[in-house]
C-alpha cells in the first residue's frame, strides 16, 4: 500500500513537471506571437519620415565620399540630384497622406490576444485527448531493448498452441476420408519409424486443419530423415507451426527459418516469415530489410509477393525508411489461347515465324526493361531450340553478369543452360 502511494506521488510529480514546462513554453510562444502582432501598432514613425531619414543619410555619405576623393565632382553632383529628387517625391507623398484621415495600423490587440488564446486552447485540448503526458520518452535504444524483450518472452510453440481456443471442425468432410486418416494415425503409432506414414499424416492433418498435429508429424519426418532432411522439409514444418499458432512465429519456427536462410539467403518463405516475426516484436527496421530483399529475389509467381507489395510501404513508414515501391515485374509472356488456336492452322513456316516473333519480343523487352531470372532462362532455352546456339550463349553470359551474387537466380539460369545443352 505504501509503495503504491509512493508510486502515485512520483507519477503526480512527473505530471506536474511536464505541465509546468509545457505551460512555460506555451506562455513564451504566446508572448512572442502577441509582440509580433503588435509590432506595427507600437511603431510611431511614419513611412515617409523613415524614407526622409534614409535619403538625408545618403546625402551626407555622398559629401564624405567626395571629400575623400572616392568619387569625382560630376559623379557626386549626379548622385546628389538623384537623391534630392527622391526626397522631393517623399515630401509630396507625405503631404498627401497627411491630408487623409488617419488609419489604424496593425491589428487590434484584443483580437490578437483572442487568436493566440484560441490556438493555445485548441492545442491543449487536442493533446489532452491524444497525448500521454506521463508516458516516458522512448529513444531508439530503449525501443530496441523492448523489442528484444518481447522476442525473448514469446511463448513456446506448445504454449502458443495450447493458448488458442478450440478449433471449429471443418464442414462437409467425407466420412470415409476421416476414417482413412484415423487408420493412418493408428498406423504411425504402431510403426513410429514409418517415414512415408508420417509424411502422409502431416499432409492429411493439414488438409483437415489440424495444424498442430500436422507440424508434429512433420517434425517426426525430419527426425527420421536425419542428415538427409532437405530445406523444404524444414520450411514445411515451420509454416505449419505458424499456422498452428494462429500466425505467431514461435522460437522453434524462427530457428527453422534461420537454418534454411543460412543455407539459402534468398529463400522466399524464410524471408517472408522473418519479416513477420520482426513486425510482431516491434523491429520494423529489421522486418523491412527482410521484405525488401524478398522483393528483389522473388519470382512473379511467388505466393508471398502480393502481400509484401501491399504492405511494404506502410512497413517502411513504421521503420522510418524512405521507400518507393518499384513497379511490378511483368508476367512471363506466352501464347494465349487464341495464339495456340491460330498456330494450329498455320503452315510450318508461318508457325516458325510466329514463334520467332514472340522470342524476339521477349529478347527486346529484356534488353530494354530487364526482367526476372525465369524470363532470361526462358529466352535462353527458346533460342537454343530455334538452333541459335551462339545467341543463346551470349544471352547466358549476359544473364550471369546481370544476376551475379544472387545464387537462387543464378541457379535458375544454370538449369536453363543445362536444359538448352549449353553446359554439361
Amino acid at each position: 500500500m505504501r509503495q503504491d502511494r509512493k508510486e502515485r506521488r512520483g507519477e503526480a510529480v512527473e505530471l506536474l513537471g511536464f505541465w509546468t514546462v509545457a505551460g512555460a513554453i506555451t506562455l513564451g510562444v504566446a508572448l512572442m506571437l502577441i509582440l509580433a502582432l503588435r509590432r506595427n501598432t507600437d511603431s510611431t514613425e511614419e513611412p515617409a519620415d523613415f524614407d526622409r531619414r534614409v535619403y538625408r543619410d545618403q546625402l551626407r555619405e555622398i559629401e564624405r565620399d567626395q571629400a575623400r576623393g572616392i568619387i569625382a565632382e560630376d559623379e557626386a553632383q549626379r548622385l546628389r540630384s538623384e537623391v534630392a529628387r527622391r526626397l522631393l517625391d517623399t515630401d509630396r507623398i507625405g503631404a498627401a497622406q497627411a491630408a487623409e484621415p488617419p488609419l489604424k495600423s496593425g491589428p487590434n490587440p484584443i483580437f490578437a490576444v483572442a487568436i493566440v488564446a484560441v490556438a493555445l486552447a485548441a492545442g491543449f485540448g487536442v493533446y489532452s485527448y491524444l497525448g500521454q503526458p506521463a508516458y516516458p520518452d522512448l529513444p531508439i535504444k530503449t525501443r530496441i531493448a523492448m523489442a528484444e524483450e518481447r522476442r525473448d518472452s514469446r511463448p513456446s510453440q506448445a504454449e502458443a498452441e495450447a493458448a488458442l481456443p478450440a478449433q471449429t471442425p471443418l464442414q462437409a468432410i467425407d466420412p470415409e476420408f476421416l476414417k482413412l486418416v484415423e487408420k493412418l494415425r493408428e498406423t504411425v503409432i504402431a510403426r513410429p519409424d514409418d517415414l512415408q506414414g508420417h509424411q502422409l499424416l502431416a499432409r492429411n492433418e493439414a488438409n483437415l486443419g489440424n495444424f498442430g498435429a500436422a507440424q508434429r508429424a512433420q517434425g517426426r519426418v525430419i527426425e527420421l530423415k536425419g542428415a538427409d532432411a532437405e530445406p523444404r522439409d524444414l520450411l514445411l514444418r515451420a509454416t505449419l507451426m505458424v499456422q498452428a499458432t494462429g500466425g505467431m512465429v514461435s522460437p522453434e519456427a524462427e530457428r527453422l527459418f534461420l537454418t534454411v536462410l543460412q543455407q539459402d539467403p534468398n529463400e522466399e518463405t524464410g524471408l517472408f516469415f522473418m519479416g513477420i516475426l520482426n513486425m510482431q516484436v516491434g523491429r520494423y527496421d529489421v522486418a523491412f530489410r527482410f521484405w525488401r530483399k524478398l522483393l528483389d529475389v522473388a519470382t512473379p509467381q511467388s505466393p508471398w509477393l502480393p502481400e509484401v507489395r501491399g504492405r511494404i510501404e506502410s512497413l517502411a513508414d513504421a521503420a522510418g525508411v524512405r521507400f518507393e515501391l518499384p513497379s511490378a515485374a511483368p508476367a512471363l509472356g506466352g501464347p494465349s489461347a487464341a495464339d495456340v488456336e491460330a498456330a494450329a492452322g498455320m503452315s510450318a513456316e508461318d508457325r516458325d515465324t510466329m514463334i520467332r516473333g514472340m522470342v524476339e519480343g521477349l529478347n527486346d523487352r529484356l534488353a530494354t526493361e530487364g526482367g526476372t531470372a525465369a524470363e532470361w532462362a526462358r529466352l535462353i532455352v527458346a533460342l537454343a531450340n530455334l538452333g541459335e546456339g551462339d545467341r543463346a550463349r551470349a544471352i547466358l553470359t549476359e544473364a550471369q553478369n546481370t544476376f551475379a551474387g544472387r545464387d537462387a537466380d543464378l541457379e535458375t539460369i544454370a538449369v536453363a543452360a543445362r536444359q538448352a545443352g549449353l553446359t554439361p
